[in-house]
């Protein structure tokens, strides 16, 4: 598993994207104390902002003809962006293609990018900081902030740099 591509998702990836995204949400669900809706999906207000939102950007990550993950980028028409939501399937973690997505959408938006994470996932602590170092040697900061609308929750943790 060597070959990646990140493109941006159109209309046509949008059944493509929705499985991944309740992967994605299954994942996340240990974190957040999150169940399926009685249909077993998930909230997805988010993906289909991606997808129908000029703000917003939706990239697909592929092998081959194989979807590995997705990037949802939001803030594209303010100051600083927002990787607002990032994922690769268990298949194709720890092949290198994460950091290799990230970096590519990154250097699609120049500026400033924030990127959130919660501390009890300790893959993506490690994946987070790893990525921030790689892409902003020593010009990134990491900082916690309340989860909006959850006091029941631990801060999430935010890292913001220049790309």
């Amino acid at each position: 598993m060597s070959d990646l591509s990140v493109r941006p998702a159109g209309a046509d990836d949008r059944p493509v994207l929705e499985r991944l995204w309740l992967m994605f949400q299954h994942d996340m669900s240990q974190f957040r104390e999150v169940l399926p809706f009685p249909d077993g999906t998930f909230r997805s207000e988010r993906l289909r902002s991606a997808l129908d939102d000029a703000d917003w950007a939706a990239y697909l990550l592929a092998s081959g003809d194989r979807p590995v993950g997705f990037a949802l980028v939001r803030g594209l028409t303010g100051q600083g962006r927002v990787l607002n939501s990032f994922f690769v399937v268990r298949g194709a973690r720890r092949s290198g293609f994460g950091l290799r997505g990230v970096r590519e959408v990154v250097a699609r938006h120049p500026g400033a990018w924030e990127i959130a994470f919660q501390d009890d996932n300790l893959t993506a602590v490690r994946f987070w900081r790893r990525a921030a170092a790689a892409i902003a040697p020593g010009a990134w900061t990491e900082e916690r902030r309340a989860v909006p609308s959850r006091p029941d929750l631990p801060p999430d943790v935010w890292i913001s740099f220049k790309a």
